[in-house]
């Protein structure tokens, strides 16, 4: 698995695509072990994650060959080992169901992670960071201190050299700044009512209106509040027999394991910008 590697890329869409892709790995020693493709017919571009193992060259090597191949497709594209795992750093407030679950599927071996830090803007979580051998960063944020907190923050995210940034329940809505720091790389998760019942209690105000269904969605972070491309979702049938309490454990269940399923796809680089939305080669 030392020499097994993840190639993502897109591209506009013309034929031969696959053709060159799979002609260059093996011109090159690599042996395809897993391929996916996806052509977006709305906006012309074409989309693939390639798994292969190669032993002759390094990834410096591989990334070398691989920038001037892409110029002939004018390709984005990005290489990581498949046993690396991803640097990671959680940011959580005063609820820890997301965060905990997070935390367990790490040490279970479920997630590719290397979970670096954990910052919150409470003190609640540290007994539980510390039960993980996780440093716990407590950084206090108000509307006043919003911007020095936030530098704290991006100065551990630099300093542990982080490449995903989970917000798990962290009920702070991040700068323009900030979130243009963490483009591609922070994924919030948040209950699936939204736009309707903002604010605080979101579940008291949905058993109010009897709702059906509750769930989750977890996506990118961006500028615009909550409407980042989203990475996946799930819901859950609820009814008239159900109360506050009921529907609020249901829905903690739903978001962590809507959360845990994009942290798992993200770090494992099976998730692709497009545009506005993703693609998710599951």
């Amino acid at each position: 698995m030392d020499n097994t590697y993840v190639l993502n890329l897109s591209c506009q869409d013309r034929p031969g695509i696959v053709h060159a892709v799979s002609g260059f790995l093996f011109e090159n020693g690599g042996n395809i072990e897993e391929a996916a493709q996806y052509n977006d017919h709305d906006t012309g571009l074409f989309f693939m994650r390639v798994q292969f193992g190669c032993a002759q060259l390094t990834v410096d090597e591989l990334r070398q060959r691989l920038g001037d191949f892409g110029q002939t497709l004018s390709m984005s594209w990005s290489l990581h080992l498949l046993n690396e795992p991803v640097r990671t750093v959680i940011f959580v407030s005063k609820d820890g169901h997301c965060l905990n679950d997070l935390l367990f599927r790490w040490k279970s071996g479920l997630l590719p992670l290397d979970i670096r830090a954990i910052v919150s803007n409470h003190r609640d979580f540290y007994q539980l960071a510390a039960s993980y051998n996780v440093p716990f960063h407590h950084v206090p944020i108000t509307a006043a201190t919003k911007a020095q907190a936030e530098a704290r923050q991006l100065e551990i995210i630099r300093g542990e050299g982080a490449e995903l940034v989970v917000l798990a329940r962290y009920m702070q809505i991040l700068s323009d700044n900030m979130c243009r720091e963490l483009s591609g790389r922070a994924i919030n998760i948040h209950h699936s009512f939204l736009p309707s019942f903002k604010g605080a209690k979101p579940y008291f105000q949905a058993h109010d209106r009897g709702v059906k269904l509750i769930g989750a969605t977890a996506h990118y972070v961006t500028a615009d509040l909550d409407e980042g491309p989203i990475i996946e979702q799930d819901v859950a049938r609820v009814d008239h027999t159900d109360t506050v309490a009921d529907l609020t454990a249901l829905g903690r269940d739903t978001e962590s394991m809507v959360l845990a399923r994009a942290v798992k796809w993200h770090s494992e680089h099976r998730v692709l910008l497009n545009g506005h939305k993703t693609v998710v080669f599951k």
